[in-house]
């Protein structure tokens, strides 16, 4: 029967770090687009100082990592590689809570200072309109988000860039209307649930990773195998 129950267990806990695996390769793969796509150092130097997309970069490395290090443990029921995944596991969701209280109480400095960033990189823009990265940056959000300038098109003066139109700019097609912070806002508050839904099932999966470590630490105790190889 103990032995029945061991098997169950190890089981249980390769399953559940599987599922961590997955997560982790979500979050490095997420980094990675991140990287990719969206590199406006120049529009919001304020966030990029926090380099987000690297620090989830790291994130999915350090997860997928443990989860490997807990799949071992359970296989080889060993008490100190289950130890240490239930004590690594732990200060992960620690950090991962602490990043999201810490965005819901800065949500409106962080707005602020992405406005502020905004207005700063306009002004290059304009001041430098043959610098292909600052207007390339804009390029870049004004086509993914249909938007026009900070507030309206009207922020860009006489000389409207081309992507702020579907196509050419002219009568027969004008600029966006609604500003990029409009959109950016409207982007994140569609966002925002999504975000939370993946941060709890993230923390959910992690809690019942340590739970099984544990358990199985308990088990493997009992039995006086804790170091086998």
């Amino acid at each position: 029967m103990a032995q029945g129950c061991l098997k169950c267990l190890k089981y249980t806990m390769c399953a559940a770090n599987f599922l961590c695996f997955i997560c982790g390769v979500a979050v490095l793969s997420l980094g990675v687009f991140m990287i990719i796509n969206f590199n406006l150092t120049s529009l919001t130097p304020s966030l990029a100082s926090f380099n987000i997309p690297k620090l989830l970069l790291i994130c999915g490395i350090i997860i997928t990592c443990v989860s490997f290090l807990g799949f071992l443990g359970a296989l080889k029921e060993n008490r100190c590689l289950l130890l240490t995944f239930f004590l690594v596991l732990f200060l992960l969701m620690l950090v991962e809570l602490t990043a999201a209280c810490l965005l819901l109480l800065y949500e409106t400095q962080i707005s602020d200072k992405i406005k502020k960033d905004l207005d700063e990189g306009m002004k290059k823009a304009k001041d430098n309109r043959g610098n292909s990265t600052s207007l390339g940056d804009w390029d870049t959000i004004q086509e993914t988000f249909q938007c026009c300038g900070i507030n309206n098109a009207s922020d860009w003066g006489n000389t409207v860039p081309r992507s702020c139109c579907q196509k050419e700019c002219d009568r027969s097609n004008p600029p966006y209307k609604t500003g990029c912070l409009t959109k950016l806002n409207e982007w994140f508050e569609e966002n925002f649930l999504t975000t939370g839904i993946v941060v709890i099932v993230i923390c959910i999966v992690e809690v019942l990773g340590m739970c099984f470590a544990m358990t199985l630490f308990c088990h493997i105790s009992r039995s006086g195998l804790g170091y086998k190889l």
